[in-house]
């Protein structure tokens, strides 16, 4: 059962009387309003329909009707069912505005149309109890109002959001594109075109990192605005502009809390798929347990890693001819002598700085020495087997294979 009105114990009479002079002002109150509104929000957009009218002129229009003839009719409180005031959300979401100023707008046409009816009430002596509920059920009206403009406005924000998501997607597939010249005037003007389409600025130099994601349904990480995310990649994507711009390190370093992955070297912008080798390049690395995972890595700080792991048939092959000697000694002890040999040719010093740095007896370190000149000969004296040497003895400890030095 519905709740009673005092509108029910108005006269009848009254009531036409209050109706008919509420529906007459209603083009002059509409007027009114949107001059009120115009003269408070001078940016306000003028938008027209199909006949030439102004939108908001119509919108207030028929909202004043709608509210006086339901509420007379004894319908209970008014059904907001206005397309109008959902495209008006919709526009300050197209428009990339918040909803602030527009229930603003709202509160000051309830405002004047409650001043406007209040008058024509007394003039038609309606009784106080009816007027209050008029005033109640004017504010409930303009909440149903904010509602279909939120509607309006989610929709946009939805599909703004989705439209730049894949505006953001070309303009990143375009960035690390292998196929297009880094200088060729074509492929900087349209770069350009992508940017401009989500208002992001070129910047000079960029770094891309490879992302692994912490679970399927993760959230993408809140990077912010300036930096460009692709996550329908497989592995998705990040492309950082102006890396070492003041706060952008630790911006990014929270952003991506929860994330692991590598951020490639800082390069210039038409470069961008260098950096995402790179990136790439750490990622697996990560992945085969090579380099940390569970955190955000920056390329530049394992470039040792970078350089020597990849390459594995390469370094395989150099390893093989380079360790040759070692192929009759035993496992621990070709490790030791290995561990020895690449902390001499690191250090150059003498038995006491090599025995240091293993953590070793002099006299051990001395006993060893002899083993490898017997083992190599003259060739530990010559620059080029050295550098070879301590190439693939590198590559083995950071493959884990060999012991880290004491530092």
């Amino acid at each position: 059962m519905a709740d009673a009105s005092a509108w029910d114990d108005v006269p009848r009479l009254q009531l036409r009387r209050f109706t008919d002079r509420a529906m007459r002002e209603v083009p002059s109150l509409a007027q009114e309003i949107l001059d009120a509104i115009r003269r408070e929000y001078p940016r306000l957009p003028v938008v027209h329909d199909e006949s030439g009218e102004l939108m908001a002129l119509v919108g207030i229009r028929r909202a004043l009707e709608d509210f006086v003839q339901h509420l007379v009719q004894g319908e209970g409180r008014p059904r907001v069912h206005l397309e109008v005031f959902q495209e008006f959300g919709r526009g300050e979401g197209l428009h990339g505005r918040s909803l602030d100023s527009l229930q603003a707008i709202y509160r000051l046409g309830v405002r004047l149309a409650w001043r406007r009816l209040a008058e024509i009430g007394q003039q038609v002596r309606i009784p106080p109890p009816a007027m209050y509920e008029l005033a109640e059920s004017g504010f409930a009206y303009l909440d149903g109002l904010v509602d279909q403009s939120v509607r309006g406005y989610a929709e946009a924000a939805a599909r703004e959001a989705g439209e730049r998501l894949r505006l953001q997607r070309k303009l990143t597939q375009a960035l690390i594109d292998e196929h297009r010249l880094p200088n060729d005037p074509a492929r900087t003007r349209s770069l350009a075109e992508h940017a401009a389409r989500i208002r992001w600025t070129l910047p000079e130099r960029v770094a891309v990192g490879v992302l692994l994601r912490p679970a399927r349904e993760s959230v993408a990480p809140a990077v912010g605005q300036g930096v460009l995310l692709d996550m329908e990649s497989e592995q998705p994507l990040v492309i950082v502009p102006d890396p070492s711009l003041a706060g952008r390190p630790e911006l990014l370093r929270r952003a991506m809390k929860g994330w692991s992955g590598a951020i490639g070297p800082t390069v210039p912008l038409t470069e961008a798929a260098k950096s995402l080798r790179w990136a790439a390049a750490a990622v697996r690395l990560m992945e085969r347990g090579l380099l940390p995972s569970g955190r955000l890595l920056h390329c530049t700080e394992y470039t040792e890693a970078l350089v020597l792991l990849p390459p594995e048939e390469l370094i395989e092959d150099l390893t093989r001819r380079c360790l040759a000697p070692l192929a009759d000694c035993g496992p621990t002890q070709g490790r030791r002598l290995a561990e020895t040999l690449l902390a001499w040719l690191e250090t150059r010093g003498g038995a006491p700085e090599v025995a240091a740095r293993l953590g070793v007896h002099p006299q051990t370190v001395r006993y060893r020495m002899r083993q490898i000149r017997e083992l190599w000969g003259d060739e530990v004296d010559d620059p080029d087997r050295r550098f070879e040497l301590e190439l693939v003895l590198r590559a083995q400890r950071l493959r884990g294979e060999l012991s880290e030095p004491i530092r």
